[in-house]
């Protein structure tokens, strides 16, 4: 595996997390630095989208 595929993805078509870009970069959310964040892909994404919807109001 090469340097730049060390880190860690999740997979939306798979729904789970991936080490390396294993897959379509359409379905990838990441690199995040872990497996136990690229699983809190989602979540992280909500998160962020909700703190972003609360700075437009």
């Amino acid at each position: 595996m090469a340097a730049e595929d060390d880190q860690w993805y999740y997979c939306i078509d798979h729904h789970r997390a991936e080490l390396g870009k294993q897959c379509w970069v359409g379905d990838r959310m990441g690199p995040y630095p872990d497996k136990a964040t690229a699983e809190r892909a989602l979540e992280i994404a909500r998160a962020r989208n909700a703190a972003a919807d609360d700075e437009d109001d």
